[in-house]
């Protein structure tokens, strides 16, 4: 994952140290939440009416653009319990969903998959909890 700037809410921090308090039980997720870990220990924290509403929080719907093939995608981040493939909801688990967290429209990402690394560019926040006033999002 690339080191950009993460931006995070007190809420959307509280909530994942919450995912992370359940790494003794996780088994198979236990890399993810290791990086998950690692994300939010660098992370930014801003109050919740203040985080610029181009950045991807918990609950935001992005549009993506795979940077090798040009195709765009719609996804909405959410908590594991929220995951769901069929309504491009992503975990923030997932590691395109810890590589998301916190980023700005225009930022490029990426992550290991199978084949190497895939790389997208965030095109646009088309809903934010925070930028709405939904705040307990």
């Amino acid at each position: 994952m690339n080191a950009h700037t993460l931006y995070m809410t007190e809420l959307d921090l509280s909530r994942l140290r919450d995912v992370l308090q359940a790494r003794t039980s996780a088994g198979r997720d236990r890399d993810h939440l290791d990086s998950l870990e690692q994300e939010l220990d660098r992370a930014h924290v801003v109050d919740a009416s203040a985080i610029p509403r181009d950045v991807v929080t918990m609950n935001s719907q992005v549009r993506i653009e795979d940077v090798d093939s040009g195709l765009e995608n719609v996804y909405t981040l959410v908590f594991p319990s929220d995951a769901s493939i069929p309504e491009k909801k992503i975990s923030i688990l997932a590691p395109i969903g810890t590589a998301l967290l916190g980023t700005r429209v225009g930022t490029t990402v990426d992550w290991p998959v199978p084949a190497g690394r895939r790389t997208v560019r965030i095109k646009d926040v088309l809903y934010q909890p925070e930028a709405a006033g939904d705040y307990h999002l």
